[in-house]
Formats: C-alpha cells, sequence, structure tokens
C-alpha cells in the first residue's frame, strides 16, 4: 500500500512538474483567457468524477455555511492569482522563477505555521529560513526584476495553504466550490472575448480549443493522484517528494527552454537549494526522534 501512496505521489509531481510544457503549447493565447478556461473546465471535469462517485452530499450543508463559503471565496481569490501568475510567467520566459518561487514554499508554509497556528518552530527550520532569506534578498540585490514572480507564487499559495488548513472540504470537493465561485466571472470573460472576434476557443486550430478543453483534465488529475497518495504515506515523505515538481520546472527552464541564468543566479539558487537540504535534513532527523520516543 505505501509503494502504492509513493507512486501515486511521484506521479502527481511530475505531473506538477511538466505543466509548462503544456502551458507553452499555449503561448500564444493570452494568460487570462488560459485560465478562464482552466477553470471552466477543471469545474466540468470535477462534476463528472463527483457524479461517477456519486459524493454531491456535502453540497447542500456547504451552501448553509456562511464561514465555510467565505474561506472559500478567499481560497479562490489567491488560488487564481497563483494560477494566472504561473500561467503568464510560464509563457513570458520565466520558468526558472517560477521554479524558485516552489522551492521557497516549503519554508514559507512553516513561517504561516507560526504565524496563523502558533506553531513552534525548531531550531533547524529557524537555520533553513535563515538561510532561504539569505539567498532570496541575494537575488533580490544581484537580479531584482522578475523575483517578484517566485515570491507572488509562493506567498499566494502559502496563504491559499493556510486557508484551506482551515476548511473542511477535502481537495476535489473544495475544487470544484472554488471553482463554482469563480464560474461566472470566467465564463462571462470567455464570452466577451468571443463576441469580440478575438477569443480562440473554436476559432483557433482544432488542437488549441482541444488543449483549452484539457486543461481541466490537466488540473485536476495530479490533485487527486495527490489526494489518494497522502492517504497512504506520511505527510514527510509526500514532503520530500514535493521538491520534483520544482526539480523538473527548473531542469526545464535553464536547460530545454534556455531561459538566462547568470552566475549570480546560480549562486542565489544554491543558497536556496542549501536551505532545502537543512530543512530536509533535520525534517528527517526529527521524524526519527519522534519515532524512536515513541
Amino acid at each position: 500500500m505505501k509503494n502504492r501512496g509513493m507512486l501515486l505521489a511521484i506521479l502527481a509531481y511530475l505531473l506538477w512538474g511538466l505543466l509548462p510544457v503544456y502551458w507553452k503549447f499555449l503561448k500564444d493565447i493570452p494568460a487570462l483567457e488560459i485560465l478562464s478556461h482552466r477553470i471552466i473546465w477543471a469545474l466540468a471535469f470535477n462534476v463528472l468524477v463527483l457524479t461517477l462517485l456519486r459524493r454531491w452530499g456535502w453540497v447542500c450543508s456547504t451552501l448553509r455555511d456562511g464561514k465555510t463559503l467565505r474561506v472559500f471565496l478567499a481560497s479562490t481569490v489567491f488560488l487564481s492569482a497563483n494560477w494566472l501568475t504561473y500561467i503568464w510567467a510560464v509563457n513570458a520566459g520565466h520558468v526558472v522563477e517560477s521554479s524558485l518561487g516552489y522551492f521557497i514554499l516549503p519554508l514559507l508554509n512553516i513561517a504561516t505555521g507560526v504565524l496563523f497556528f502558533n506553531e513552534r518552530i525548531r531550531p533547524g527550520q529557524w537555520l533553513a529560513i535563515a538561510t532561504a532569506l539569505i539567498g532570496v534578498m541575494y537575488l533580490v540585490i544581484t537580479q531584482g526584476g522578475a523575483l517578484w514572480i517566485s515570491l507572488m507564487l509562493a506567498v499566494t499559495f502559502a496563504l491559499y495553504g493556510v486557508l484551506r488548513k482551515t476548511a473542511r472540504l477535502d481537495s476535489l470537493n473544495g475544487l470544484t466550490l472554488e471553482t463554482a465561485l469563480i464560474l461566472l466571472p470566467a465564463a462571462g470573460y470567455v464570452v466577451y472575448l468571443d463576441r469580440l472576434g478575438s477569443g480562440s476557443f473554436g476559432h483557433a486550430q482544432w488542437s488549441t480549443t482541444a488543449l483549452l478543453m484539457f486543461s481541466g483534465v490537466v488540473t485536476a488529475v495530479p490533485l487527486l493522484l495527490f489526494a489518494a497518495a497522502v492517504r497512504q504515506i506520511p505527510m514527510s515523505t509526500a514532503g520530500i517528494l514535493q521538491y520534483i515538481a520544482p526539480i523538473i520546472q527548473f531542469i526545464l527552464g535553464a536547460f530545454v527552454y534556455h531561459e538566462p541564468f547568470s552566475m549570480a543566479r546560480w549562486i542565489g539558487f544554491a543558497i536556496v537549494w542549501l536551505a532545502l537540504l537543512i530543512y530536509t535534513v533535520e525534517r528527517i532527523q526529527w521524524q526519527r526522534r519522534v519515532a524512536v520516543n515513541g
């Protein structure tokens, strides 16, 4: 069972890591239009899955729960901002900066745990955060520019995680509600573009239309795989495996799409990677101590 969970988690992170390749096929379409279709077709796919699983019992109670709706309305804003930034960044030639955002994310999650959930930080975690901060500051001083993409992706997803931690819906139900909450603006924008005659859906090549429709599948499938995986493996294992996605993104940006990568950038990334190494080693050691002490 654990081996199956590992395979599911690895597959989920592989798909997330390869996502820039998918968006590159749509690079001639504005990011906001791609985002709108991603929302529409992700909701359509989720509705299909929920119908096949007969899992609609949560809807009525959720719609009557004002607090839950407010939390998911806020999480929808952060998720949409994250998706829009990522799609734009990939197609504007900033895959490397995008990968840095997701390298930073685990350490930012520790900080949000302290700020929002009064979690205690162990000395090793403090060292990892301090090292990552040095790396980020070095990149700000030497690079600046597109580093806002990294910070935007990390901050929006960290805050999204905070909100989802307080929500009572699982990944599939939660994503269904989030995409439903923003469906009207997304669909309205697609209709608006169609009326202007500048929309791509149904007017560009058939492959482009198919890719826009399939964006819902590439959004939901890794999430479903991950949700199944974390039920079978420890979260600590999933936490370490999460580096698969940004590593793939980094390789794509630096070596496949040949984005500029100066020595100063290598140094900054190396410092951040050192921080992640400190974080990973500390976490493994802590898990072992917990297991030994019962």
